[in-house]
Formats: structure tokens, C-alpha cells, sequence
């Protein structure tokens, strides 16, 4: 499908990080933008869990194509309120699709890479997931009713996310913002899980190219290269410049084991082949991304 002025997009759980670059991506077509958290002037009320309401509202837009945004990705939460989290990530998961293939119009979904069980270092489009938490094992659910059940499916795996800036990211970079804005001169950092940072801005244009290319299926979309979290916020915060000020110290993942104690792989670390090999990706190096988001980081402590 082209997207010009006239086409139409529902978007729906785009309160989120990915869901402000999303919502920017597509801002030259007809969008309407749901969520249950009414967290901006642009959103309206939806809920992925309710097949009755979310039928109504995307019928009555009539889209020419569905984003599903929506998902509870924090793994302690969906550890703790598993019925919520199956519901949001498969349940609502499943809604949409069924209404999208229903109206015969291409639907997206956004799977993780937390699906792999981190028994390799480097997973492709192709190797076989192993989920470990309530949260990759109900992604997971998702990803494989889109599969099944929907004809015109765009999945895409993304891996560790960051983007939305302060107000919105509620991951790793953040995470360690927010200690560093609180004056902490040491971060301690785990350096034994392996991932692929994954900014919101290339993965939204990414959406974006799979969508006007027409080429429908599963997907690894993350930014080039690989690292630990501790490579991440090492770097992260050097580009604050504060890596005189800042130390970063390496720990075992044992260290926060009582606060994050959700089984999370040794390595998610994504390769997008099958991108590659279509000549579709526009994913740059995480490093190229952090140094372009690192920059919204900088300008808040200027101004603090």
C-alpha cells in the first residue's frame, strides 16, 4: 500500500514510547490514536482487551491498515498480574487481528526478542523461540495468531527499546537517567545479558517501509550491532559527557535479582536478515541512535 494524505491508520495502544514516534511517523495520513491511557490531546479511548468496544471503534474509523501497539511490557508486572498480561498481549493481540482479517486490511504487531531463550548469542528471523516469562511466552501467543490467522500480518521483533524521551521511556536509558539526574556518581550495571538496542524513531520508519512495501511476514527490526547493558550505559554516558563524573561498574544480574527477578535470556541479540536481505532496513547502528536520543537527555540537563 502507498500512504499518501488520504490513507487511513489505526493506531491502537499508542500512549506508549514506540507509540510517540509511531504516532509522528504516520502523521501525514488520516490516524486515529487509541489507548487507555489518554496521555496526549491526540489519543481516544481504547482498550485492546475489549473485543466489542475495539470492533466499533476501528470499524466506524474504517482503516486501511491496523498498528497494535498495545502490551504490558514490564516482566515483573506481567509476572505478578498474569491474568492482565495474557489478556493485553495475546487476548487484545488476537482482537485486532481477527478484525483485521475480517476487513482484509494489513495488521502490524510488535513481538520482542524476548521470545528466544538465550541459548545462542545472535538469533535470526528463523531460530526457534524458547519465552521464559509470562511476558515473552504471551507475546509470543501473539505473534503466532498473527501468523496463523491473519493473511496480509507484518510482524515485527524489536529488541531493547528505547525512545519517548523522559515523560515516556520506561526503559534501560531512562532508567539510568533518572539516577544520574538524581546525583549518583556510580551506576552499577549488569554486563551478563546480551541484547540489540532498538530506537523508537528508526522502527517506526521501519513499520512504515515494511507497510508501502507490501512484503508481509515475521521480522527482526532492531538497530545494528549488539552489546550488554553495561556497553549501553557506558556509552550513554559518555555522550552526557559526564563520563568524568560518572562511573559505571560492572555487576552480575544477581545483583538485582529481588527487584528484577522475571527469567530474562543471556542473550536476545537480534540480527535482521531476512530486512537485509529484502533491501528493506532502515535500522542504523544503536550506537548512531543513542548519540541522536542522548541529545534530548543533554538538552534536560542544560536547562535543570
Amino acid at each position: 500500500m502507498v500512504i499518501t494524505p488520504s490513507s487511513r491508520i489505526y493506531i491502537a495502544g499508542c500512549g506508549g514510547m514506540l507509540g510517540d514516534a509511531v504516532y509522528k511517523e504516520f502523521s501525514d495520513a488520516h490516524v486515529k490514536a487509541t489507548d487507555i491511557n489518554l496521555c496526549e490531546p491526540w489519543l481516544s479511548r481504547g482498550d485492546v482487551r475489549d473485543p466489542r468496544g475495539m470492533r466499533e471503534s476501528i470499524e466506524a474509523f474504517k482503516p486501511d491498515a491496523i498498528i497494535n501497539l498495545a502490551a504490558h511490557t514490564d516482566l515483573e508486572h506481567c509476572e505478578r498480574e498474569q491474568e492482565d498480561a495474557w489478556l493485553t498481549n495475546a487476548f487484545g493481540a488476537e482482537n485486532l487481528g481477527s478484525i483485521a482479517q475480517g476487513l482484509g486490511i494489513p495488521y502490524v504487531y510488535i513481538s520482542t526478542a524476548g521470545i528466544f531463550g538465550g541459548e545462542k548469542e545472535f538469533y535470526n528471523d528463523f531460530d526457534a523461540p524458547n519465552p521464559l516469562s509470562i511476558y515473552a511466552k504471551s507475546k509470543y501467543y501473539g505473534e503466532q495468531y498473527a501468523l496463523r490467522s491473519v493473511s496480509k500480518h507484518y510482524v515485527f521483533r524489536a529488541g531493547w527499546m528505547m525512545g519517548g524521551g523522559p515523560a515516556k521511556d520506561k526503559k534501560f536509558v531512562n532508567k539510568i537517567f533518572k539516577q544520574i539526574a538524581a546525583g549518583r556518581k556510580t551506576l552499577e550495571v549488569v554486563d551478563d545479558k546480551l541484547g540489540t538496542p532498538t530506537y523508537t524513531v528508526d522502527f517506526a520508519r521501519g513499520i512504515r517501509r515494511l507497510l508501502e512495501s507490501g512484503q508481509y511476514g515475521l521480522y527482526n527490526q532492531v538497530c545494528g550491532g549488539s552489546g550488554s547493558r553495561y556497553d549501553v550505559a557506558v556509552e550513554f554516558v559518555r555522550l552526557l559527557g559526564l563520563e568524568r563524573t560518572v562511573s559505571v561498574e560492572r555487576v552480575s544480574s544477581e545483583r538485582f535479582q529481588r527487584e528484577y527477578f522475571a527469567q530474562r535470556p543471556a542473550s536476545e541479540s537480534l540480527v535482521n536478515m531476512k530486512l537485509n536481505q529484502r533491501g528493506l532496513n532502515v535500522m542504523r547502528d544503536w550506537r548512531e541512535c543513542l548519540k541522536d536520543y542522548a541529545e534530548t537527555y543533554r538538552m534536560v540537563l542544560e536547562t535543570a
